[in-house]
């Protein structure tokens, strides 16, 4: 009975996993009010098309498509042409932006429905997914709802420039523009990747309105509240981030994020997109607008309430408020403590056994997050190349077995322990530990708490009745809980931090340990497992060679210190490959340029390469390039930035992007004497002294420092 069940729970789990992935692309005969990625697809080829960083004429070349195109569509596209500025902890930046803002009007609006994405791309890749399918989304979905009846709320397109610099067009919009004064519902739309489901991972605070929406009427709903408390701790952001930060807004985050290897780089492609992909965004987006259009947004367009916990089940979004989280997690830990007491109560198990079990079940917990990760230190050592990346071009057989070393240690855990301490001792075990991470993440990540807690508890009333079916159904509500996140984290944060879903996936497997009525023969699944492992990271190495379509990253800089005329090559990468150590030879942070960020620097030739031109009018200060330039890098002593281009910025220290060709105009603090250091920044190594071109299986990282070429002068200003 045990086997026929667990083929049942391994079935189920293939349909859990199947239905977080994205709906077959549809062509360019669906009907004209639906989403088609095959349209969608005509725009990303059009936005694709080169390489567009802010302030390029390649830019502007989209820009100008995307206005041609909403205008196509019976639209009025103005350009919110502007400073932005964005502020973190170190730094203060700032761009000239250009953003492509059209409403579509509402004929009885209650609020306003935001589509959010980015039309600029990084300096390394045309942006065909980061973030062109976005954009071509957007376009699509405008076009559909175009065709039916006019929302009741007004629709606001906010195609945004410069978000791979500083987030500077979201900045802008939000800070500057009319149409954003009384807030409203944001749906954001990007990609970090080439493939994979549009997994909704963040929103704004108060998230319970937004995410019933979401759940009842996204077609396709991929999301979970652990995401969310994830992404709130990691240090990224994206154009969502000065929406929610300005707390006039509610609203959700989307994007695809497999096919990492591709991400910020030249291979960032239109033919690498999985139309899927395309597809999924598109049938939520339209979906979610028409809902938000159509409904009384007064309630939702600023955020307002609980948080939610969500996940998503089988092709639906299950929902329950986040008052819940705790009597979930004290009633998981309750019904193990029963379920323990129980077996002790039945002469199943003693105190001591349970005790016993509980504490050696941290060790298969512990070895997995340290076996996940030396698994990936392993791949290191036989693929160097692999150092400088998140995952490797094809990580699916490098994934598996991951999941085959989980299987190793739970089965060897397992029979160590059930073998010493008795089977029911060591289920009870594996749930205490459930249930404490259940508590745990309640009290730190408490979107997160359900992962563990409802395992916990299914498991612990599961044991309480003693029977095969409820053991059954407490394994198919483990399956379904933790199987979508398993799934989920690998692409989420790669295979450089396999330990994640690696822990995600031990716990899965504890909380199955009562389906199994007697081990199977374990030497016999062990050898099994061990031959799994070889074959597939075998075939993962073999599959994953570094060519002209699948390149080794090498992030790679120039910088040359017009004052004591002198240069140096340097790197982010902290372990430099064999390329990259041409240039660099030894571990230097590159004091004279923070801007670099630099881990490991070189000696280089001076190029010939002329340096800004800084005049001075009382405290207005112009900044003029002397060359094509995409940022300039501004440290004063002595005094402040008070104003850049017209903005305030108030800074020391100033990282501009996109500065206007005529120059760039500062405003300072003061009329006296000060020491002002400018470092400009263009792009491409290809005529630099000394530099060798990389061989065609090495590509620029997708950095958004890489091939860049740096050219500092100080001056002192009277």
């Amino acid at each position: 009975m045990s086997v026929a069940a667990l083929v049942g729970l391994a079935l189920i789990g293939a349909w859990v996993v199947l239905s977080v992935l994205p709906p077959s692309a549809r062509g360019a005969d669906t009907p004209a009010q639906e989403f088609s990625a095959a349209r969608a697809f005509t725009h990303v080829r059009q936005v694709s098309q080169a390489t567009h960083v802010a302030g390029s004429p390649a830019n502007d070349t989209v820009r100008e498509y995307l206005v041609t195109t909403l205008r196509g569509l019976g639209l009025d596209p103005q350009i919110q042409d502007t400073v932005g500025v964005s502020r973190s902890d170190d730094e203060v930046a700032a761009a000239r932006v250009r953003n492509v803002v059209a409403v579509i009007p509402g004929q009885d609006s209650t609020g306003r429905v935001f589509l959010v994405a980015h039309y600029d791309s990084v300096q390394t890749g045309p942006g065909a997914n980061d973030d062109g399918a976005g954009v071509s989304t957007i376009l699509e979905t405008v076009r559909a709802l175009k065709l039916g009846p006019a929302p009741r709320n007004d629709v606001v397109l906010v195609l945004t420039d410069a978000e791979e610099a500083c987030l500077c067009g979201a900045e802008a919009f939000v800070a500057q523009h009319p149409l954003a004064r009384d807030g409203g519902v944001v749906l954001n739309v990007e990609a970090r990747g080439s493939s994979g489901p549009a997994i909704m991972f963040e929103t704004s605070a108060g998230n319970a309105g937004v995410v019933g929406v979401y759940g009842k009427h996204a077609p396709h709903p991929v999301g979970t509240s652990f995401a969310v408390e994830v992404y709130r701790i990691l240090p990224n952001d994206t154009d969502f981030s000065p929406f929610r930060d300005s707390s006039r807004f509610t609203g959700l985050n989307t994007a695809y994020i497999d096919g990492q290897a591709a991400y910020h780089k030249a291979q960032d492609t239109a033919d690498r997109m999985d139309q899927r992909s395309l597809q999924h965004h598109g049938d939520n987006l339209l979906a979610l607008t028409r809902s938000f259009g159509s409904g009384d947004l007064t309630d939702l367009r600023a955020p307002s309430g609980p948080d939610a916990t969500y996940f998503p089940a089988l092709g639906v979004l299950i929902t329950y408020p986040d008052i819940l989280v705790w009597p979930l997690a004290i009633l998981a830990v309750l019904a193990v403590a029963a379920f323990a007491w129980w077996s002790v109560r039945g002469g199943q198990s003693t105190v001591k056994n349970i005790v016993i079990s509980s504490a050696l079940t941290a060790l298969p917990i512990i070895v997995t997050v340290a076996a996940a990760q030396l698994y990936w230190t392993i791949l290191t050592w036989l693929r160097p190349g692999f150092t400088n990346m998140i995952d490797p071009w094809w990580p699916v057989w490098f994934r598996w077995s991951v999941v085959a070393l989980v299987l190793i240690i739970l089965i060897s855990g397992y029979a160590v322990i059930s073998r010493r301490f008795g089977k029911v001792s060591a289920s009870i075990g594996g749930l205490v530990w459930l249930a404490l991470f259940g508590m745990l993440m309640a009290a730190t990540v408490p979107g997160g708490s359900y992962l563990t807690a409802l395992p916990a508890l299914a498991g612990g009333l599961a044991g309480l009745a003693g029977h095969i079916a409820a053991r059954f159904a407490a394994g198919v509500i483990a399956v379904v809980i933790l199987a979508p996140t398993v799934t989920l984290f690998f692409p989420a944060l790669g295979l450089a931090t396999a330990a994640a879903p690696a822990l995600f996936a031990i716990l899965l497997g504890l909380a199955l340990l009562p389906m199994l009525e007697e081990l199977p023969p374990v030497p016999w699944a062990l050898r099994s497992l061990v031959l799994a492992v070889v074959v597939l990271t075998t075939a993962g190495l073999v599959l994953n060679p570094f060519d002209a379509r699948r390149p080794m990253p090498s992030q790679l800089m120039y910088a040359v210190d017009t004052d004591s005329n002198s240069a140096v090559w340097a790197t982010t990468e902290a372990s430099p490959g064999a390329y990259t150590k041409q240039f660099v030879s030894k571990e230097d942070s590159a004091a004279a340029f923070p801007a670099l960020h630099a881990k490991w620097t070189g000696p280089a030739a001076v190029a010939t390469l002329p340096p800004a031109q800084v005049t001075r009018a009382g405290k207005t200060v112009t900044i003029i390039p002397q060359r094509q330039v995409r940022l300039i890098h501004i440290t004063v002593e002595g005094g402040t930035i008070e104003s850049a281009g017209g903005q305030s910025v108030n800074a020391t220290s100033l990282l501009f992007h996109a500065p206007p060709a005529s120059g760039l105009e500062l405003t300072l603090s003061t009329t006296a004497a000060v020491k002002i250091r400018v470092a400009d920044g263009s792009d491409g190594l290809e005529s630099l002294p000394g530099f060798k071109p990389r061989p065609p299986d090495v590509d620029a990282a997708g950095s958004h420092a890489s091939d860049l070429v740096l050219v500092s002068k100080t001056y002192e200003l009277k």
